[in-house]
C-alpha cells in the first residue's frame, strides 16, 4: 500500500515512519498522498489511543520539501501544492488521538511544519530545527507562519522564519518547540512512554481536551470558555466519567472503555 512510508500498529499505538532516507525523508507530492491514506487507517481504527511519527535513519525526521519538485513549482503549482499539504497536515492537527513527533534528526522546512502539526514533540539530542525557506527566495507554505507563533511566541517565530537559522534540540526545548530531549537511543522508547501515559486516560476525555486546547488558539477567550464548558458537559455524559469517579472513590485504577 505504501512505498514512501511505513505504517504499523502495536497494541493501542500506530507508527508512521517516513521512508525516504536517501533524500533525507524529503516531502514529495506522492508522500503527501501516502500520509493522507495512512491517516485514513488511523482515523478508522477506534482501538488506537496515540500515533507516533518518525523518520527512517538517524539523520533526518524530514529535511524539507523535495528540491526537484520545488524547482519546478510556479504560482499555480505553489498554490495548489501548499493548500493540499495544509489540508493533510490539518488532518494531523485535528486528529482525535494525540500525535507525537519523534524527531530523530533534521526537521527543516516542511519537516518543521509536520512536527508542529503534531500534538507533542520528542527530540533526539542531535535533532536540528529550522525554517530556511527564505534562503531559497520563498516563504513557508505548509503551516509554519501560523503554527509556529502559536507554539513558541511571535518574536521567536518571526526570528526563525526571517533568518532561516537552525536551532539545536536544547534551544528548541528552551523555547517550547519540543516537549522532551533525549539521547537518540532512547527516542522511540520515550515517545512510546509518553503515548502510553496518555493512553491510560479516558479516550473521550483526551479527545475533548485536545479539541478544547486547539480551539483556544483560534477564538476569543469567551468563545473558548463556552466551548470548554460544552466539551466538559459532554464528557460528564460518558460511561468513562462514571468509571473514573467510581475508581477514584474506590481507590483503584479506572478501566476506561472510550464510551
Amino acid at each position: 500500500m505504501f512505498e514512501l512510508l511505513t505504517y504499523t500498529k502495536e497494541g493501542f499505538f500506530g507508527f508512521i515512519t517516513i521512508n525516504r532516507p536517501k533524500v533525507m525523508n524529503a516531502l514529495s507530492n506522492d508522500l503527501v498522498e501516502e500520509f493522507d491514506k495512512a491517516f485514513d487507517l488511523v482515523e478508522e481504527d477506534e482501538e488506537l489511543r496515540a500515533l507516533i511519527i518518525t523518520g527512517a535513519g538517524e539523520k533526518a525526521f524530514m529535511a524539507g520539501a523535495d528540491i526537484k519538485e520545488l524547482e519546478a513549482r510556479d504560482f499555480i503549482q505553489g498554490r495548489k501544492q501548499t493548500r493540499r499539504r495544509q489540508e493533510v497536515f490539518n488532518r494531523l492537527a485535528e486528529m482525535r488521538i494525540p500525535v507525537i513527533a519523534a524527531v530523530n534528526g533534521f526537521a527543516l522546512g516542511a519537516g518543521l511544519e509536520l512536527a508542529v502539526a503534531c500534538t507533542l514533540r520528542v527530540a533526539a539530542e542531535e535533532a536540528k530545527f529550522g525554517s530556511p525557506e527564505v534562503n531559497l527566495g520563498i516563504i513557508p507554505g505548509d503551516g509554519a507562519t501560523q503554527r509556529l507563533p502559536r507554539l513558541v511566541g511571535f518574536g521567536r517565530a518571526m526570528e526563525l522564519v526571517l533568518t532561516g537559522d537552525f536551532i539545536d534540540a536544547a534551544e528548541a526545548y528552551r523555547i517550547g518547540l519540543v516537549n522532551k530531549v533525549v539521547p537518540q537511543a532512547e527516542l522511540m522508547e520515550t515517545a512510546q512512554k509518553l503515548a502510553g501515559k496518555i493512553a491510560k486516560k479516558a479516550p473521550l476525555a483526551i479527545q475533548f481536551a485536545k479539541e478544547a486546547v486547539n480551539r483556544s488558539l483560534e477564538v476569543g477567550i469567551y468563545e473558548g470558555l463556552a466551548h470548554e464548558s460544552y466539551l466538559h458537559a459532554l464528557a460528564c455524559a460518558t460511561e468513562d466519567k462514571k468509571e473514573g469517579v467510581q475508581a477514584f472513590l474506590e481507590k483503584r485504577k479506572p478501566d476506561f472503555k472510550g464510551k
